[in-house]
C-alpha cells in the first residue's frame, strides 16, 4: 500500500509538472505575441497617432493601433487606406507597410493604419495551426519579420461571445463569433465592445475622408477574389481603376456592394461617411481548405501541391483564381494591392481633381513581383528584434 501511495505521489508531481512547464510555456508565448514587429517610418510620414487619440477609451487596450498621417500642408483630399482587418491576411499589412516605409505625399493627405484590427494580431487559433510570423529578407540579408494572427478579435479582449450577434444599427443577425469580426462591426459603437470601439473609431476618421480603401486577402475558393468591391458613389472611381489596371496587364474585377449584406466596410463607409468606400481582395492559398501542412512557406511562397492537383482533376470551377505551379507569392499579391491602391487613388484624382491627392514614392507593380517586398523595407530600427523574440 505505501509503494503504491508513494507511486501516486511521483506521478502527481510529475504530471503537476508538467502542467506548470506547459502554462510557462504557454504564457511566454502569449505575452510574445503582444510585442510589436518594427514598422518603420518613412521619409513621408508627418505624423504617428494612436487609434485613441480618436476614442480615448481605446487606450491601453489592444485595440490601439498606430496610425500613419503624410500631411502634404497643400490643399486636397484625404486618402485612407487600411491594412490588417483580417491580420491572416498578411498581404494587406505588407502593403500598407510599403507605404508607410516609401510613400511621399505632395498634394492632400494620407492616412495608413497597417494593423486595423490590433488585438487579431496577438494570437492565433491551435486548431487552424496558422503560423505566428512571416519574415522577408532585405537585400543586405537582414530579415525584417511581422505577426500573422487571426480574423477576429482576440477572445482575450472580448469574451463571451453572443449566441447571435445583432448589427447595429441594421439589425442583421449572424453567428455569434461576428462580434469580433471588425469587419463586421462599422460602423460601429462609441460605447460597445472591443471591436465595435475600433470600427467607430476607423469610422470617424473616415468621415474626414474623401476615399478609403481597405486591404484584404481570401482563399481561392472564394467568388470575391482579385476584386475590387465598391460602394455605389465609387462606382466610377473603381470602373475607371478597373480599366486601367486591366490595360496595364493585372487582371481584375469589380462587385458593387451588396445593400442587403451589413457591416463591411466597403457598405457602411459609404453610408456613413462622405467617402468613396472600395475594398480589395488578393489570392491567399494559405486560407484555403485545400491547402495541407501550414507553414512560413506556404504563407510567402504561396505555393499548394493540393491546389495544383484539385485544379488538374477539373476542380476549376471551385477556384476562382488559376492556380499552377507557380502558386500565388507573397510579393505578387502584395503588388496587386500596390497596384490597386496606386490605380484607385490616380482614378480618383482624374475624377475629383479639386480634391486630388498626389502621392509619389510608391514602387510599381513589376517592381514588387520582380524582386519581392524585402528590396522596399527599410532596415530595421536599431535594437529592435530581427526575429520574433518566440522563435
Amino acid at each position: 500500500m505505501a509503494d503504491e501511495r508513494s507511486r501516486a505521489r511521483q506521478t502527481a508531481t510529475i504530471f503537476s509538472i508538467g502542467a506548470l512547464v506547459v502554462a510557462v510555456v504557454g504564457g511566454y508565448l502569449f505575452q510574445m505575441m503582444h510585442v510589436e514587429a518594427p514598422i518603420v517610418k518613412g521619409p513621408g510620414v508627418t505624423t504617428q497617432q494612436m487609434l485613441s487619440d480618436t476614442l480615448p477609451s481605446l487606450k491601453g487596450t489592444d485595440g490601439d493601433t498606430p496610425v500613419y498621417v503624410f500631411d502634404s500642408g497643400k490643399p486636397g483630399g484625404t486618402f485612407v487606406v487600411l491594412g490588417g482587418t483580417h491580420p491572416q491576411e498578411i498581404a494587406g499589412l505588407l502593403a500598407a507597410t510599403l507605404l508607410i516605409e516609401n510613400a511621399k505625399v505632395t498634394q492632400g493627405k494620407l492616412i495608413v493604419i497597417p494593423e486595423s484590427n490590433h488585438s487579431g494580431f496577438t494570437f492565433t487559433d491551435p486548431m487552424e495551426a496558422f503560423v505566428h510570423d512571416v519574415s522577408i529578407t532585405r537585400p543586405d540579408g537582414t530579415t525584417r519579420w511581422f505577426p500573422v494572427g487571426m480574423r477576429r478579435t482576440n477572445p482575450a479582449d472580448q469574451w463571451p461571445d453572443p449566441d447571435a450577434y445583432v448589427h447595429v444599427p441594421s439589425g442583421e443577425r449572424m453567428i455569434g463569433e461576428e462580434s469580433r469580426n471588425l469587419n463586421r462591426n462599422h460602423p460601429g459603437l462609441k460605447s460597445g465592445t472591443q471591436t465595435a470601439q475600433v470600427s467607430y473609431a476607423l469610422t470617424q476618421l473616415v468621415k474626414g475622408a474623401n476615399i478609403v480603401l481597405d486591404l484584404h486577402e481570401a482563399q481561392p475558393e472564394y467568388p470575391v477574389i482579385n476584386k475590387i468591391v465598391y460602394h455605389e458613389r465609387a462606382q466610377s472611381t473603381a470602373g475607371t481603376a478597373l480599366f486601367n489596371m486591366e490595360f496595364d496587364g493585372v487582371h481584375i474585377t469589380a462587385d458593387p456592394s451588396a445593400r442587403n449584406l451589413h457591416g463591411l466596410s466597403h457598405r457602411e463607409f459609404g453610408d456613413f461617411t462622405p467617402a468613396q468606400a472600395l475594398l480589395a481582395e488578393t489570392a491567399n492559398p494559405a486560407m484555403g481548405r485545400f491547402r495541407g501542412r501550414l507553414s512560413m512557406d506556404l504563407v510567402v511562397a504561396g505555393k499548394e501541391p493540393n491546389y495544383v492537383a484539385a485544379t488538374k482533376l477539373g476542380a476549376k470551377g471551385l477556384l476562382f483564381v488559376p492556380f499552377d505551379e507557380n502558386g500565388w507569392p507573397l510579393q505578387l499579391r502584395v503588388s496587386r494591392h500596390i497596384a490597386t491602391i496606386k490605380e484607385v487613388i490616380e482614378s480618383y484624382n482624374s475624377l475629383n481633381k479639386a480634391t486630388s491627392v498626389v502621392i509619389t514614392g510608391i514602387p510599381d507593380f513589376d517592381d514588387i513581383a520582380k524582386n519581392g517586398v524585402g528590396k522596399y523595407l527599410l532596415p530595421a530600427p536599431a535594437g529592435s528584434p530581427s526575429a520574433p523574440p518566440f522563435v
